[in-house]
């Protein structure tokens, strides 16, 4: 019996050693282009093609992200992209949250024939829509502002719809109830009750929407004219495309500009993983 529980227990080691052991070289292979890119934004132009290639810089130069940074106005590309991120994100997270509480917790007739209608929008693809999108905003004078950008996060989301449909559908009915008995309105029940228990999910959405419009390249190039306007983007292809044999100084863009990214995401990883995984719980 010893002798069983011993090899059991070795069998254990020697499996999770192999596990972690996979998991590592895989870590290693996913951060392989990340950390090509830092060390390539840190050599002199003339070490980028060096043969065999420096994974590390043997010359240390920090001042390619200044130098980079300074040939376009990237801290108004910065400006205009964080105001359209958190507008977005507001607006989507607020009015998807409100239809998909009527959707979850609200018992109304042909809620589910809606909810369908809803999630057959994402199958349309986004340049089918786009033409007529286009000829609306340019009716209402909105071409060349961030209005384009902004405006359709104010009317929901059906992805998001359905991930906190999803999650809301796990909170006890009950408590609805009990709230509504003690005199809370239906307003009340969303926005004391429902929203504070939902906060994985609400931080999931948030994170899906910082990340989409902070790397949106397509409806920005298509609604934006005026350089003032550009995001980051849009910037960072401008530079590609007007210092792309500087390497370097590419890469040190292209670093600063994802780096927001990493951040929000290494800080609210907890938050985004117990969101994803909860609201196919029920």
């Amino acid at each position: 019996m010893s002798s069983t529980g011993v090899s059991l227990s070795a069998r254990q080691i020697v499996s999770k050693i192999i596990v972690y052991a996979i998991l590592g070289i895989g870590s290693i292979v996913i951060l392989l282009p990340l950390q090509w890119m830092i060390s390539t934004s840190l050599k002199p132009l003339s070490h980028v093609f060096r043969f065999p290639p420096e994974f590390f810089p043997q010359q240390v130069i920090w001042q390619n992200y200044p130098d980079a940074l300074n040939q376009l106005p990237f801290d108004l590309y910065f400006r205009n992209t964080l105001v359209i991120v958190i507008l977005c994100l507001v607006g989507e997270v607020l009015v998807s949250s409100v239809v998909a509480y009527a959707f979850s917790r609200l018992r109304w007739r042909g809620r589910n024939t809606l909810f369908i209608v809803v999630l057959a929008t994402m199958m349309l693809p986004r340049q089918v829509t786009l033409i007529p999108e286009f000829l609306i905003f340019r009716e209402l004078g909105m071409i060349d502002t961030f209005g384009p950008l902004i405006l359709p996060s104010f009317f929901g989301n059906p992805f998001y719809i359905f991930l906190l449909r999803q999650y809301f559908l796990t909170h006890s009915r009950e408590l609805d109830q009990a709230a509504v008995i003690d005199g809370c309105s239906r307003f009340g029940v969303f926005w004391r009750i429902t929203l504070p228990m939902s906060k994985p999910v609400l931080a999931a959405v948030a994170i899906f929407s910082f990340q989409f419009h902070w790397n949106d390249f397509f409806r920005p190039l298509i609604f934006l004219f005026s350089a003032d306007n550009y995001t980051l983007a849009l910037g960072l292809r401008f530079f590609q495309g007007t210092y792309g044999t500087e390497w370097n100084s590419l890469m040190a863009v292209s670093l600063v500009v994802m780096l927001p990214l990493i951040v929000v995401f290494f800080f609210t990883q907890k938050y985004f993983i117990q969101g994803v995984v909860f609201t196919g719980y029920k």
